[in-house]
């Protein structure tokens, strides 16, 4: 079952509202509330629909309704609110006294779309507007970086067979083992390791 019309079509008056229907919907809500919308127009003595006074009322009579141009930092709270819960008007009306739902809407898609995308922001997402070609030159960038910075493989810093041979021989001879069957270097490569390695040990001295 469908919900029933607020008001019968018929009879009722459509357009621009007159002055004088202005103050039928001013003087009875100032005697006796909004109340229900469905049942004003027949209480108040307007041939309008219930949806049509109530939107009367909010968007244009309502005596504390603010007039003029938006401030700065209703721009500003407007765009906060809108980034952290999206298109969600009402909602953002309640924060901002005296401006309507269908008000802020309005400027919004005329305004502050533009003043966005002059600040290089999606107007949706809030988001830089290049943010994503950005973001992926980014990651390339840090990907060469990694990649350049990366430690070589194992292979690469592992001595040769010869040199490790020699290490061994030099070793031994520091040891004091010269010309042993283990000792076969040449007195070159010993001096070579002498600067920085253990020195021989003297002749009487226990390994």
């Amino acid at each position: 079952m469908g919900r029933s019309p607020c008001c019968e079509k018929a009879h009722t008056n459509k357009g621009a509202w007159t002055k004088e229907e202005d103050q039928l919907l001013i003087a009875y809500i100032k005697a006796h509330g909004e109340g229900c919308w469905r049942s004003l127009p027949k209480a108040a003595g307007l041939q309008r629909c219930g949806k049509s006074c109530r939107l009367r009322w909010i968007n244009y009579l309502r005596p504390d309704l603010k007039r003029g141009n938006f401030t700065g930092e209703e721009d500003e709270l407007i765009i906060k609110l809108h980034r952290m819960i999206g298109n969600k008007w009402s909602v953002i009306a309640g924060r901002l006294p005296g401006r309507t739902d269908n008000e802020i809407k309005n400027y919004w898609n005329t305004h502050i779309k533009r003043k966005l995308m002059a600040r290089g922001l999606d107007p949706k997402t809030h988001l830089p507007i290049d943010g994503c070609s950005d973001h992926s030159a980014l990651s390339s960038d840090r990907q060469t970086v990694s990649v350049a910075a990366a430690p070589q493989s194992e292979e690469t810093f592992q001595p040769s067979v010869q040199e490790n041979r020699l290490q061994t021989i030099c070793f031994c001879y520091l040891l004091g083992f010269q010309g042993s069957e283990a000792c076969s270097c040449h007195k070159s490569y010993a001096k070579s390791f002498v600067s920085f390695q253990y020195p021989p040990l003297e002749e009487g001295q226990q390994a």
